[in-house]
């Protein structure tokens, strides 16, 4: 299986790319979102989910391992494919998705294209009691540094840091006693509020505020 691939971009195309990583060429399916952050030429390192069947080996790439943990995370649900995964990841920043999995807030998943109301609502529904992927811990940093004799990928996303303080902030409500679809729900409706940049501190205090109502 392959978890990262570290190279240069080839070629783009409407789905999909072609990293050139060592004079090899991976195809590679990504989303709009990513892709529209991407140009050729550009050195990058992408995140691999790999999908192997018995017709098809299919590698998808994404520029934060967040984004790539929620693409699996969503497919665990009945008629979600990796179209629609897409589709919501290229509508709905992670921290949203997140939000709306906590409380079940059908309404943003329905507004990603292709995800009709039905399919919208087993989202919801099914994720609310879940907790969110945390994806996989990298030892390198991104992005790749120049001092390497390379450029710098994209700008890196703060949805890894978004997603370790929304945990942090479940924990602590967790170490004082609150049953974790509570603690998630109540963290949920604090960021959605006031947003993920709030500080973790105003985060708890507001999370025990709405809980104690």
């Amino acid at each position: 299986m392959i978890g990262m691939l570290k190279g240069r971009i080839e070629a783009l195309g409407a789905e999909e790319l072609v990293l050139d990583v060592n004079g090899v060429g991976y195809l590679v399916g990504a989303g709009a979102r990513t892709l529209s952050r991407l140009e050729p030429g550009q050195d990058v390192v992408l995140h691999i989910e790999t999908h192997v069947r018995e017709d098809a080996f299919k590698l998808y790439g994404f520029m934060a391992d967040i984004d790539r943990a929620w693409f699996v995370h969503l497919q665990n649900i009945q008629g979600v494919g990796a179209k629609a995964a897409f589709a919501i990841l290229d509508t709905v920043p992670v921290g949203e998705i997140a939000n709306a999995a906590a409380l079940g807030d059908k309404s943003t998943f329905a507004r990603a294209k292709g995800v009709g109301p039905k399919l919208a609502t087993r989202i919801a529904t099914e994720l609310r009691d879940k907790a969110p992927p945390s994806g996989r811990s990298f030892s390198i940093g991104l992005p790749v540094h120049p001092d390497d004799g390379t450029a710098p990928s994209a700008p890196v996303r703060a949805d890894n840091a978004d997603s370790e303080a929304r945990d942090d902030a479940v924990s602590a409500l967790l170490n004082l006693g609150y049953n974790e679809s509570a603690a998630r729900q109540a963290v949920a409706r604090i960021l959605r509020d006031h947003g993920n940049e709030t500080p973790l501190g105003d985060v708890i205090r507001m999370s025990l505020r709405e809980l104690a109502q």
